[in-house]
């Protein structure tokens, strides 16, 4: 049984963002804190992993085998999940071995990792890819990159309904938007179904346009049979994955001693400077309400010297 007991429903709570920039445009923004769900099994990479559970779960499988880089958010939750509620988990890396904060606690947490190297790892979109792994790992449930895909969006489905439920408390009958970082496209595919073109969600690209996120969230979006869609895409890798750069650096500093919230530079970080920037271009009209959702990943921030 991979899937945790009933008792384990995370919810993540819904609060206003009190920032200078909001306040002068007369925008009002609320943050989805799925970075205080659990500890370790942080973020939205929990929501992307449950439908993949359930699946695993129907076929008798004993595991999980998935993908990620050596700063993986994903592969870090899948890791803590497998710790926490027993199953095995394997763990196939890009590029070379190599020791960061994170493989560190992948290998504590008790997941066996390979490194596929850089060529070895873009195949993983190859027919096949999975032939040879499933045979040396046969109870294991292979799951794409970043708990991607239909499966994925579902479990993301629900953070709709965790922020309805908390309208009330903020003093708000409805919204207008959401805005949030896109790393695969999955948790904005799985909001996009949610809402069935009701409400608008705009997608803060963590990494440049060619790396085929748009034609994810269509597939994921057409998979599903969803029409009438509303959502954008903005390209705000700041010039790639992991680009980071002095001014990106300078708001998250100064948006954690305002708001005491923690970010981190490759998602989170580069998202709320681009609806800053928005905010400012007079892309919102005064009035307008927007969640804004923390998709955790704040192991991350290790890697570039900052506390996690």
């Amino acid at each position: 049984m991979l899937f945790p007991p009933n008792d384990w429903l995370p919810k993540a709570p819904l609060e206003l963002l009190h920032l200078d920039w909001l306040s002068h445009a007369g925008i009002d923004v609320a943050i989805l804190r799925l970075d205080q769900i659990d500890p370790l099994i942080s973020g939205n990479k929990w929501f992307k992993l449950i439908e993949h559970l359930k699946a695993a779960d129907q076929t008798g499988a004993e595991g999980i085998i998935s993908l990620g880089g050596a700063h993986s958010n994903h592969l870090h939750a899948l890791a803590a999940a497998g710790k926490r509620f027993g199953f095995s988990t394997v763990g196939l890396l890009r590029g070379h071995p190599q020791e960061t904060p994170t493989i560190k606690d992948l290998q504590a947490f008790g997941m066996q990792l390979h490194w596929l190297g850089y060529g070895g790892y873009r195949a993983r979109h190859e027919a096949g890819f999975w032939e040879s792994w499933q045979t040396r790992y046969p109870t294991l449930y292979p799951v794409p990159e970043g708990g991607g895909g239909l499966p994925g969006a579902r479990g993301c489905m629900q953070l709709k309904s965790q922020v309805c439920a908390q309208l009330a408390a903020l003093g708000w009958s409805d919204y207008d938007g959401w805005w949030l970082a896109c790393g695969t496209g999955t948790t904005l595919a799985g909001l996009v179904l949610a809402e069935a073109g009701e409400h608008p969600v705009y997608g803060a690209l963590a990494v440049p346009d060619d790396h085929g996120v748009a034609q994810q969230v269509e597939r994921i979006v057409a998979e599903a049979g969803v029409r009438g869609a509303a959502y954008e895409l903005l390209d705000t890798s700041r010039g790639g994955f992991a680009k980071i750069d002095p001014q990106l650096l300078e708001f998250i500093e100064q948006t954690e001693k305002l708001s005491g919230i923690a970010l981190e530079p490759l998602y989170t970080g580069k998202a709320l400077l681009a609806l800053k920037q928005q905010v400012e271009a007079g892309r919102f009209a005064r009035g307008t309400r927007l969640v804004f959702v923390h998709t955790g990943g704040l192991q991350g921030r290790r890697g570039f010297n900052l506390q996690a």
